[in-house]
């Protein structure tokens, strides 16, 4: 599974203050490692899940559109954790998500090559000349 985003992605546009005080839970005025990479993947990982529908995974660049929303995500999360949701991080969580379902319909699109359409999901099975028949053996 790839990973969108990086902690100095966080910190780039939220803040390193803002990262503070939503990872450092050992309260050594560090953000804790450990707990960011946590969210960071945790939200590639929902990511994933929308994007499955439309495009071979693992996609083969990062869309910067992709580092933002796995930004978003990743926040909320981290913020809901430490008990500081607020409506501004809802909303940008909800716009990500409306996002990534836009994607996974194909009313959005990455600029990407997507997956191979799917077919019906019936399955053919052929075989050779049949030795038994109903009533009759061989």
């Amino acid at each position: 599974m790839a990973i969108y985003a990086a902690q100095s992605d966080i910190s780039a546009r939220y803040s390193q203050d803002q990262l503070l005080l939503l990872t450092d839970r050992d309260q050594d005025d560090a953000p804790d490692a450990n707990v960011v990479d946590q969210a960071l993947q945790d939200a590639s990982a929902e990511i994933d899940t929308y994007l499955a529908a439309k495009y071979q995974l693992p996609l083969p660049q990062v869309p910067a559109v992709l580092t933002r929303l796995c930004v978003d995500v990743a926040v909320y999360r981290l913020a809901a954790d430490a008990d500081m949701a607020t409506e501004e991080r809802r909303q940008r969580y909800d716009d990500a998500v409306s996002l990534l379902k836009r994607l996974a319909t194909g009313a959005a699109s990455l600029g990407l090559e997507q997956a191979p359409a799917s077919s019906s999901g019936a399955v053919f099975i052929s075989g050779g000349k049949r030795n038994f028949k109903r009533g009759r053996l061989l």
